[in-house]
């Protein structure tokens, strides 16, 4: 009874990423349990993973929306869950120091659903799966969605690794990613489709939130805009100062019209005299 107590008082008392591990290695046992009895039984399938987990059709997940929550607490086997802990353990305590708990729970929860639809898409409509049925289990989804979440966040974050060196947050989180992009044609396709999915949310979610101007085509165009110059204190005469407030409101309308050509049209349908225009412009 003491043991029990002991890890009741640890999930009481825990941050939310031990109670994340507590809860996936009780449903871990609950479901090797169920496995054990169905066996006793005869039965080939296990009544825990076919209410719980994924399947790969559309019209089951209709019958069984919560599945699209459920099988990201769920594991295949004890290697899969041990290493899917280990990186929680360490990746939502490096999340929960810069968001808060709350947070990192709607991460994992909405991660999870991402992949769990990224791994329905991909089984309906790749053509490698076709006539192949597939379940899906697992908290990589989640956990990718914590992972690149946190990497977008503060992408120079370093790690020292022993016979590496230091290693930066949004390296680990591109290897991360490429190990699964590499793996999408693998016996694990649907799985690595639904970590992709998960990673997917994260770098949105987190640019999204915050205000991170991800639009290659508007950093352009600020580069164009002419550059705010520190006011000066300068005596001339009404007439000169006159014609140059005019020049510049004209020039400035120029711009302004050449910039909205570049966003409706494309930069490559400026005449020649309108690139020089805007060149000496960006040099002032």
């Amino acid at each position: 009874m003491s043991f029990i107590n002991d890890i009741k008082a640890r999930y009481i008392n825990g941050n939310i990423v031990e109670k994340l591990i507590y809860v996936n290695i009780g449903l871990f046992l609950f479901t090797l349990l169920a496995s054990v009895l169905s066996d006793l039984y005869n039965s080939n399938s296990s009544l825990i993973i076919d209410w719980l987990a994924l399947d790969h059709s559309f019209s089951s997940t209709l019958l069984k929306p919560w599945s699209l929550v459920t099988y990201g607490f769920l594991h295949a086997n004890f290697l899969h869950i041990l290493f899917n802990l280990i990186a929680l353990y360490f990746v939502g305590n490096l999340f929960v120091e810069y968001f808060t708990e709350k947070q990192l729970l709607y991460f994992y929860i909405l991660g999870t659903v991402f992949g769990g639809l990224l791994f329905l898409i991909s089984q309906n409509y790749f053509p490698l799966f076709e006539g192949k049925k597939t379940v899906l289990v697992g908290a990589s989804a989640g956990i990718s969605a914590i992972f690149v979440g946190i990497a977008t966040y503060m992408p120079n974050y370093q790690f020292k690794i022993r016979f590496i060196g230091f290693v930066k947050l949004w390296h680990l989180a591109a290897f991360w990613i490429g190990l699964d992009i590499l793996a999408l044609s693998s016996n694990n396709a649907g799985g690595h489709f639904a970590h992709l999915g998960g990673a997917l949310f994260g770098f949105l979610y987190v640019n999204k939130a915050a205000n991170k101007d991800i639009n290659l085509l508007d950093k352009i165009l600020d580069y164009f805009k002419p550059k705010k110059k520190p006011l000066k204190t300068v005596y001339k005469s009404p007439k000169k100062q006159k014609s140059t407030v005019k020049n510049t409101s004209v020039n400035q309308q120029k711009i302004d019209e050449i910039l909205d050509k570049i966003g409706k049209s494309g930069y490559d349908t400026l005449t020649k005299e309108e690139k020089d225009f805007l060149f000496k412009q960006g040099k002032n």
